[in-house]
């Protein structure tokens, strides 16, 4: 059997018989504070345009550097074949 809780417990409401004044939210908010937007320029300064053409070659050497590497890591170096 299962004993009742010693808590009082509210009353419930019938939401479909109150009235709609009861059913309505009562939270009210101020609506958000309206930003102003940033004029945008499409075209990259000529500084903005140097550094990414900077960033790509050198993200290219980079990753030509790694391979270069991780093949003479991975290569045999025992056999070498002689030149005839």
């Amino acid at each position: 059997m299962i004993k009742q809780s010693k808590i009082l417990r509210k009353e419930t409401v019938d939401l479909q018989a109150a009235p709609a004044a009861v059913r309505k939210s009562r939270i009210r908010r101020d609506p958000p504070a309206q930003v102003k937007q940033k004029a945008v320029n499409p075209y990259p300064s000529e500084r903005e345009a140097w550094v990414v053409a900077i960033g790509v070659c050198l993200f290219a050497l980079a990753i030509a550097v790694i391979t270069v590497g991780f093949s003479g890591f991975t290569s045999q170096t025992g056999s070498v074949l002689p030149v005839h």
